[in-house]
Formats: structure tokens, sequence, C-alpha cells
């Protein structure tokens, strides 16, 4: 009884400190954890195996995230998206339904680096122009970018899964594979949400008949600073396409470490991309920040994992839970996660979502016959789509203000077709029986 009321009082104020910015999550996820475990009799050669046990579980990810990041980053440096996104926008026109299906496309190619403000920068100001023109409101565009956002972050090195997979200790890679028909849904759906809503829109505002014909117009002139200007590559847009492809084509045949791809990927392009010894250091210090703060924060919250799981803390939890929940309730608790998944997920930050609320839901649905798998799915698809919509996360802040959009009007437009679409992904993840029930 006693470690169970020590392991909610570590998680109720690890929670509460991250949701009330009291302090960043490394810090929480290295001190409370450890305090918890000594306050729980734990010796130190006890916490200490808890710790290695627990880093241990998400050193590979860590380093997944550090090359995974600076791979694309560099990438998006070289300017591999701009092309993309010009020819795409450019092709749009005044048509408004191939308007919203560029806006799916683009979103979801400039998410391929698993970064929220990135996909943000490229698919808000590009299109932005566009529905103003044709008095589509921009409400439409920031739901369209959440969508293809959320689906886009199954990716491995997308931070959700890489957090999942290291609380059920999976590879990440291993764990996309299962994940990748629910992707491919969750894109098609993107791109369907964008169409329906869109017409929507038409009759919203009265704007007439869509039109038929495509009529061309310049591309978005995003004033570009010049030292951005002096990165790009245009030159190896070819190769770094055919660079990525290889890079994900070798993910798909699973037969590296997923950190290692990315290492090669990596290598590879800023060789190829910046030769000078010089640029390449300078490349690295740009992307360090991003890498290095998921990544710390990531081996951080090991340490807790390995706590929670390696000291018996989860299962004295689950207990009481255990008799409060009704077995016939229980045994669906999967399900259930899932479908609140989506409006959890906008009031939980990701770490405390994955690190906190998951393996407790996991410890209680294993005494029902629920496998840490199926847990781990049916949480992943809703939280993810949530993104764009949680006042917890930066990107939306970024978002609505380049659409100039209330954060208010911006929830109240998207967040029931984003539920809506998080729904049917799992719906479909039950009836291909990727989540068991």
């Amino acid at each position: 009884m006693y470690l169970s009321i020590i392991g909610f009082l570590m998680l109720f104020l690890i929670i509460y400190l991250l949701f009330k910015e009291k302090s960043i999550p490394m810090i929480l996820f290295i001190t409370i954890p450890v305090i918890a475990a000594f306050a729980a009799g734990f010796s130190v050669e006890e916490v200490t195996k808890f710790i290695q046990k627990g880093i241990g579980t998400v050193s590979n990810m860590s380093i997944l995230f550090i090359f995974s990041v600076t791979f694309f980053g560099v990438m998006s440096d070289a300017g591999m998206f701009d092309v993309l996104v010009s020819k795409l926008v450019k092709k749009a026109g005044t048509n408004v339904i191939l308007i919203a299906v560029i806006t799916a496309v683009i979103a979801i190619f400039a998410h391929l680096d698993g970064a929220t403000v990135t996909t943000v920068l490229v698919t808000v100001p590009a299109m932005l122009p566009l529905y103003k023109k044709l008095n589509i409101r921009p409400q439409l565009l920031l739901l369209i970018t959440g969508c293809g956002m959320g689906v886009m972050n199954l990716l491995p090195w997308g931070g959700p899964v890489a957090r999942a997979a290291a609380v059920i200790n999976m590879d990440p890679n291993q764990l996309w594979h299962i994940l990748i028909p629910i992707q491919i849904l969750g894109m098609i759906a993107t791109i369907a949400l964008g169409v329906v809503m869109v017409v929507k829109e038409v009759k919203f505002h009265n704007a007439g008949i869509i039109q038929n014909n495509i009529t061309f117009i310049e591309a978005v002139d995003n004033t570009l600073d010049k030292q951005s200007e002096n990165l790009k590559r245009p030159k190896l847009v070819l190769f770094n396409f055919i660079l990525t492809a290889a890079v994900l084509g070798v993910l798909l045949l699973n037969k590296f470490p997923t950190y290692f791809v990315f290492m090669w990927g990596c290598a590879i392009a800023l060789i190829v991309n910046y030769p000078n010894l010089k640029d390449q250091k300078a490349r690295i210090k740009a992307h360090a920040p991003a890498a290095l703060d998921v990544s710390a924060v990531m081996l951080a919250a090991g340490i807790m994992v390995g706590i929670l799981g390696q000291s018996g803390m989860l299962e004295a939890m689950a207990i009481p839970l255990l008799k409060i929940i009704p077995a016939t309730i229980a045994r669906y608790l999967h399900i259930l996660m899932g479908i609140v998944a989506l409006p959890l997920g906008t009031m939980l930050g990701t770490d405390s979502y994955f690190y906190g609320l998951l393996p407790l839901c996991i410890e209680i649905g294993q005494n029902y016959g629920v496998t840490p798998l199926n847990m781990a799915i049916s949480m992943l698809i809703g939280k993810n789509l949530s993104l764009l919509v949680s006042p917890l996360v930066p990107a939306t802040y970024l978002a609505i203000g380049l659409a100039s959009v209330e954060l208010k009007e911006h929830v109240k437009y998207s967040i029931i077709p984003l539920w809506i679409v998080g729904i049917i992904m799992l719906i479909f993840a039950i009836v291909i029986g990727l989540i068991a029930i």
C-alpha cells in the first residue's frame, strides 16, 4: 500500500508541475522518481539498477532522435522541401478542392522530420494567401495541417511513437511497421477531411460553383534571409530526394537499427550538401538544440520508466485501481482510452501522457488480458491528432499567430473533426485486427 501511495504521489507531482510549467521535464524526470524510490525504502544499489535498466530501454531511441532530426534539418536547409511546396502551390490555382488536397499533401510531406514547428512554417505561410484570396477561413488551413501532422507523427522518429515504444520496451521501427496501415488510412482521411470541409466552406460563404479549371498563380514569395538562401542546394534536390527515399526504404526493410540508418543518412547528406568542414559544423550546431532537447528528455524519462517498472510501483498502483474499475469495463480499457485519447491529449503534455498515464493503463489492462502493445496503439492515435489543438504545444500558438486566428476559434473549429478522424482510425485498427477486443 505504501509503495502505491509513493507511486501516485510521484506521478501526480510530475504531471502537476509539468502542467503548471514549474520546471522543464528533464529536471522532473531525473529528480522526483529518484527521491520517490529512496522514500519507498530502496537502497542506493537497487535504485542504480532501476536507473540503468530504464536508460538502457531508451538510449537507442535518444540516438535516433539526434540523427533523424539532424538529417531532416539538413534536407530542409538544402531546400529539398522548397521545390515541392512551390510546385504544389502553383498547381493548386483557384480550385478550392485541389487547394485542400495540396494543403494536406504539403502538411504530410513537411512533417517527415517529425517537427511540428517546421510543418507549420512550411504549410501555413505558403497556403494562407490562397485561402484568403478565395475567402476560405484560415481555420480550415490549420485543421488540415494539424490532421496531416498528427497522422505523420506515427513515424518511428515522431515523439509519441518513440515514447510509447520506450514504455513497452519495443523498437520504434518495429512499432511503426505495425502502425503503417493505420498511417496510410490517416493520410487518406486527411485528404478526405480537407475535401469535405472545403466544400462546406464554399457553401458557408456562398462562394459559388467550384471551378473545374485551374488558374495558375504565382507561388507565395517567402522572403528568406541571405544566410538561409546561401544554404540552398537547388542542383542537389534530386539527389536529396533519392537519399531520403533510400533512408525510408531501408527503414521499411528493417535490416539495420533505426538510429544507424539515420546516422548514415545524416553523414551522406552533410558530405554531399556541405562538403566544407566549417559548413558541416555549422549545420550540426544549428540543429543541435532541437535534436538534443527531446533526446535529453527521453534519457531522463528512462530514469522514471526504470523506477516505475523495476521497483514494483506500477503493480502496486494498479491494485487499488483494479478494485475501483468494474471488470466489464476494464477489459475494454484500451478501447475507452483510445476514444478519449484526443481530449486527454489536449490537456496532458506528451511526456506526462506517455510516461505517466500509459504505463498505468498498461498495468491495469494486463490484468484483464489487454496487451501492452494494444494499449499503446489505442492511446497513440488520438494523442497524435491532438497536437495542433493542444494549448500545451508551442506550435499551436505559432500556427494561430501566422493565421491570425484566436485559439478558441481554432479549437472549436478543429477538435470535433480531428476527434472523428481519430475514432475512424481506431475503428480501422480494430477491424483489421491490430487492436484486439
